[in-house]
C-alpha cells in the first residue's frame, strides 16, 4: 500500500465520528470502526482496528461489504415478502369451514328453490282439479236439469193422455204406435221407480229405528208387493214392444251391462246378498244354497232356449228355400212369438226368487236384503250418471 491510498485516523476522531448520525444514502458505504461508523466516498473505506490504526486492505473490504449488504438487502426483501404472503395466506381449517358454508348456502338454495317450484306446481295442480271439479259438478247440474224437464215431460202427457201424434204414412203410423208402448213403459217404470225408492227410505227408516218385527214386516210386505207390481208393468210392456222391454232401453247403460234378459240374474242377486244375511241357522244356508242351484240351472235353461231361437232366425232368415220373401217374414214372425214366452219365464224366475228368499229369511234379515239389493241398483244408476256426465276432454 502507498501513503497516498491509506488515511489514519486517530482515536478521538474516531470517537467524534461515532457521535454522529449521518445519513447513508444510495452511493455511501458504511465503514465499521470500534466505537462508530462513518461514509467513505467512492466506494473505498478505511478500516481501523482497534485503537493501534492499523490499516487493513479496504480494497477487499469494499467487495465484501457491498455483498454483506446485499445479503442484507436480500434476507430483508424476502423476509418482507413472506410476511405478506403469510398475512394474505388463509389457513386451512378456515378455508375448509368456508367452502362448507358456501356449499351448505348452495344446498339451502337449491333446496329452497325446489321447494318453491313444487309449491307452484302443486298450486297449478289443485287449480286445475278445482276447475275440473266444477266442470263436473256443473255436467252433473245440467244431467239432473234434463231429467227433470224429461220427467215434467212426462208427466204432463200422462196427464193429457196423449203421446206422439201417429200421422204419415202406414208404416209410420206402426212405428208411432210402437213407440207410444215404449213410452208409455217408460213412463210407467219411472213412476215406480219413484214410489220404489220412497218404500226404500221407509224400510231404512224402520231397520235403523229398531222397529218391531210386525211394523218391520208390513214395511217388507209393501216393498215385496212394489216388487210384483213391476213384473206386471213389465208383462204388459212386453206385449206391446218385446224388444224394448228385453233390451233393457228403459234402465240406465251401467245396469244394461248387468242385465239378462231384461232383468237381473236370480242367482248374482243371491251371491251378492250373501254377506248382508249373516248370522245364519243352518236350516237357512241350506234353504239358500237349494235356492242358488235352482235358480242357475233355470237361467241355464232359459239361456240355451234363446240361443237356439237365435240361431233359429238365422236359419229362418238365410234360408233360400222358401218360395219368397213373405214366407220368410211369417216364419220368422211364428219364431220370435216364443221371445216374450222367454221374458215371461225369465220375470217369473225372479219373482219366485224374492218370495222364497223372503220365505227362508227372518224378517229383519228379509229387511237387510232388500236394502242391500236396492243399494246394488241405485249404485249401478248412479255410476252410470257419472259416466254420462263425466268431462270427454
Amino acid at each position: 500500500m502507498t501513503q497516498s491510498n491509506v488515511s489514519l485516523v486517530s482515536p478521538n476522531t474516531l470517537h467524534h465520528f461515532g457521535e454522529i448520525n449521518t445519513s447513508i444514502g444510495s452511493s455511501e458505504t458504511a465503514v465499521v470502526a470500534e466505537g462508530g461508523r462513518f461514509p467513505v466516498q467512492g466506494g473505498g473505506a478505511a478500516v481501523v482496528d482497534g485503537g493501534l490504526g492499523n490499516v487493513n486492505n479496504f480494497e477487499n473490504w469494499g467487495d465484501s461489504a457491498t455483498a454483506e449488504h446485499s445479503h442484507q438487502t436480500d434476507t430483508s426483501t424476502d423476509v418482507d415478502t413472506d410476511e405478506k404472503v403469510q398475512s394474505f395466506c388463509i389457513p386451512h381449517g378456515a378455508a375448509v369451514m368456508g367452502l362448507d358454508s358456501i356449499e351448505k348456502s348452495k344446498g339451502r338454495l337449491l333446496g329452497e328453490q325446489k321447494s318453491l317450484r313444487r309449491q307452484a306446481q302443486n298450486r297449478e295442480a289443485a287449480r286445475k282439479s278445482r276447475l275440473r271439479k266444477k266442470a263436473y259438478v256443473q255436467e252433473l247440474e245440467n244431467g239432473r236439469l234434463r231429467l227433470a224437464k224429461l220427467e215434467h215431460e212426462l208427466n204432463q202427457a200422462r196427464q193429457q193422455g196423449t203421446l206422439a201424434p201417429a200421422t204419415g204414412s202406414v208404416g209410420d203410423k206402426s212405428h208411432s204406435s210402437v213407440g207410444n208402448g215404449a213410452l208409455a213403459f217408460d213412463m210407467e217404470y219411472g213412476t215406480w221407480l219413484d214410489e220404489h225408492q220412497r218404500l226404500v227410505a221407509d224400510l231404512r227408516l224402520a231397520v235403523n229405528s229398531f222397529f218391531g218385527d210386525n211394523e218391520l214386516r208390513h214395511v217388507v210386505d209393501g216393498v215385496m208387493s212394489h216388487y210384483d207390481k213391476l213384473f206386471r208393468i213389465k208383462r204388459i210392456g212386453a206385449k206391446s214392444d218385446v224388444f224394448h222391454v228385453l233390451s233393457g232401453m228403459w234402465k240406465t247403460p251401467a245396469e244394461r251391462c248387468f242385465m239378462w234378459l231384461g232383468g237381473f240374474r236370480s242367482s248374482e242377486i243371491l251371491r251378492i246378498l250373501g254377506s248382508h244375511l249373516e248370522p245364519l241357522t243352518e236350516q237357512q244356508l241350506v234353504g239358500l244354497c237349494k235356492l242358488q242351484q235352482s235358480s242357475q240351472q233355470a237361467e241355464e235353461a232359459l239361456s240355451q232356449g234363446m240361443e237356439a231361437l237365435q240361431q233359429l232366425l238365422v236359419e229362418t232368415l238365410s234360408s233360400a228355400s222358401l218360395g219368397d220373401y213373405m214366407d220368410q217374414m211369417a216364419a220368422a214372425m211364428g219364431k220370435l212369438a216364443t221371445v216374450e214366452n222367454f221374458l215371461y219365464q225369465a220375470d217369473l224366475l225372479r219373482q219366485q226368487t224374492l218370495h222364497q228368499l223372503h220365505r227362508i229369511l227372518t224378517t229383519r234379515q228379509a229387511a237387510r236384503a232388500l236394502l242391500a239389493m236396492s243399494d246394488y241398483m241405485a249404485r249401478l244408476r248412479a255410476l252410470s250418471s257419472l259416466w254420462l256426465a263425466r268431462p270427454t276432454n
